[in-house]
């Protein structure tokens, strides 16, 4: 076996394990995943360092009316260094990123 292939298959799990990496949020020693509510992310983290209005969004509910909710984004951090973005969306938790701050 070459040495990329052996290289490669020893870095395919940590691929898998990036990709999860950004479905859910450690604060403290608690965890919040996608589609908690704003309520369940405040209750266990705490108020957010800081938090924007980004506008709002037009979504189709399951029945097909069309809904505008309201986009914000929380920021908690710098914890060791990592400032870490929580986007909601109509009060539902829709995307976590992390950054390194400078």
């Amino acid at each position: 076996m070459g040495r990329r292939m052996l290289v490669t298959l020893l870095c395919l799990p940590l691929l898998g394990l990036q990709a999860q990496a950004s479905s859910t949020y450690r604060c403290n020693s608690r965890l919040v995943s996608l589609e908690a509510t704003t309520a369940e992310v405040r209750n266990k983290c705490g108020e957010p360092a800081s938090n924007s209005l980004l506008g709002y969004k037009e979504v189709l509910d399951d029945y097909g009316y069309r809904h505008e909710v309201v986009v914000e984004e929380w920021v908690y951090g710098p914890n060791h260094g990592m400032f870490h973005f929580l986007r909601f969306e109509g009060n539902r938790l829709r995307k976590i990123d992390s950054r390194r701050g400078n």
